[in-house]
């Protein structure tokens, strides 16, 4: 069997029309581009008629039976219903209310009542005399005592609650016994309150001195545990800081000791209100911060312990400083 030999003329014929129309392209390239896109056009189209017209022959084959349309209870979690544009309005309208739902719903899940055991709290922030460098050891006499009741708002029959509101007492055991706090005979207290401060030092030391220098026993209303409002929110920080910690710094522990204004910007909250070491500008602040304390869940306890028949050097007999002792302070 024997091939046969190619035409010399026709090959020569198509050859020439290659050459031809090479260069006919190379001098209109644009004339190519719009020929390679009428070709792609053409040849996309084809193919996707091609499929439309064999799926519609199969659906006319076998076409499943009717179905009634779902109801949302039928209607899987993973499914979405699919939105048209003549629904858009009532649709954003619903997804809307929806999200109001959502926030609701987690503002319900996000309670941040714990149980807390104490019915009110007397924040507090004494003002007294000092010598400049004596510190603490000095004979510091109280001249200014203010004082803000705090009281829960929301406080549940199980004891929970986050909200605290502030009231300014001026008139102490006749205030305290007026709202129910100590009884007015013997000043034991009838409620559970604890006293607050911003470190431990204004009953610990400014109460317990007065106390001796004025000859007088500190009252049972004073006398107790007090909240030391720095050391809580100090810890906080720390605790929040490393969430993933679950050993709770002791008592003993060393933790950076935070003023008033380094207390509320911890707390997220807005800078210091009124004038620095006035003393009811700074019980209201200390209030703000235990109010933003209680609505983050922290149990509000005291823990800080006082001593009412604590001892300086420079106490004589009861009333009297000795004065020659102030010299080497």
């Amino acid at each position: 069997m024997q091939l046969a030999s190619p035409d010399p003329d026709g090959l020569s014929s198509f050859v020439t029309f290659l050459l031809s129309l090479i260069q006919l392209l190379a001098s209109n390239w644009k004339v190519f581009l719009l020929s390679s896109f009428l070709i792609l056009s053409v040849t996309v189209f084809t193919r996707r008629a091609k499929k439309s017209k064999e799926s519609s022959s199969l659906l006319i084959k076998g076409s499943p039976p009717h179905q009634t349309p779902l109801n949302d209870s039928d209607i899987p979690p993973v499914y979405h219903r699919p939105c048209s544009q003549i629904s858009d309005r009532s649709t954003s309208k619903s997804s809307s209310q929806a999200q109001k739902d959502l926030i609701v719903k987690i503002a319900q899940k996000q309670d941040h009542r714990v149980k807390q055991p104490y019915d009110a709290f007397l924040v507090l922030d004494v003002e007294a005399t000092c010598e400049e460098g004596a510190g603490f050891e000095w004979p510091n006499e109280i001249i200014e005592w203010p004082v803000c009741l705090m009281r829960w708002k929301d406080k549940s029959d199980q004891g929970k609650a986050c909200q605290l509101e502030i009231k300014v007492l001026k008139m102490f055991a006749r205030f305290l016994a007026s709202h129910g706090l100590i009884d007015p005979k013997s000043g034991r207290p009838i409620q559970r309150f604890c006293w607050c401060s911003d470190g431990p030092f204004d009953v610990r030391d400014f109460v317990v001195k007065q106390c001796f220098i004025s000859k007088a026993p500190m009252p049972l209303w004073l006398k107790g545990n007090v909240l030391d409002v720095r050391r809580v929110v100090s810890v906080w920080a720390v605790a929040s800081s490393n969430p993933d910690t679950t050993t709770k710094p002791s008592a003993r522990s060393h933790i950076r000791s935070l003023n008033i204004p380094q207390q509320l910007q911890a707390l997220g909250l807005p800078g210091f209100q009124g004038r620095l070491h006035s003393g009811i500008d700074d019980t209201r602040n200390i209030a703000r911060v235990m109010t933003e304390l209680a609505r983050r869940g922290v149990r509000l306890e005291p823990k800080t312990s006082i001593n009412p028949n604590r001892r300086w050097n420079w106490m004589g007999k009861p009333g009297e400083v000795l004065e020659h002792t102030l010299m080497f302070q």
